[in-house]
């Protein structure tokens, strides 16, 4: 079985190491894609993806790990896919126009760290017009972001980044990870339940 591990926004394929030694361990062959968020666009990414995808899989079993934006490219390649994945299992995604999003957007250095995918996740209109996928989805939300008056978030459950609210969907499964946003693919935990939910699929 493979497993395609996509990176958030602003970070890089490095980010996915730990989870992908953890996969491979329990024989599950992890394949990375990267991009710039600040140098590509929201159509060339799920175009290249698209091709990723098929390089790599061809007619065998995958699963797909999203973690943030990478979450959102998925959401996006997968009425593309012939061959669609087992599974796909979504780590910290934003699942509608984000707080965070909505309020960096205007900012001159917000833009250029982010290109258009940036603006694209503060766009209600864009991020509920993403479809539901027709795959078996599960969610993992952080939820160790800081909470009470200091918090933009109050006193609802966040991960630094997104509240959890903002990482649902409906009729999707979740499960709460103490982690932040930036680190929650190295949970180990995630890991573990992920391939034990493959396994006992097959």
């Amino acid at each position: 079985m493979h497993a395609i591990l996509i990176h958030g926004m602003g970070r890089t394929p490095a980010s996915m190491l730990i989870l992908a030694i953890r996969l491979r361990s329990a024989g599950i062959q992890p394949h990375f894609f990267g991009y710039s968020a600040a140098f590509e666009r929201w159509q060339s990414c799920v175009n290249r993806l698209e091709k990723c995808i098929h390089q790599h899989t061809r007619d065998d079993d995958f699963i797909i790990i999203g973690h943030s934006l990478g979450a959102v490219l998925t959401r996006g390649v997968l009425p593309r896919l012939t061959h669609q994945p087992l599974a796909c299992f979504f780590l910290a995604p934003p699942t509608k126009a984000c707080l965070a999003a909505q309020k960096l957007a205007p900012s001159r250095l917000y833009k250029l760290l982010t290109g258009e995918m940036g603006q694209l996740l503060a766009s209600p209109h864009f991020m509920n017009s993403l479809p539901a996928p027709d795959v078996p989805i599960k969610i993992y939300s952080g939820i160790n972001g800081l909470r009470g008056r200091r918090s933009p978030f109050g006193e609802q459950l966040n991960d630094g980044v997104l509240a959890v609210e903002e990482t649902l969907l409906p009729n999707v499964p979740y499960e709460t990870i103490a982690a932040v946003h930036t680190f929650i693919m190295n949970k180990k935990a995630i890991a573990e339940d992920i391939v034990k939910l493959m396994n006992s699929a097959r």
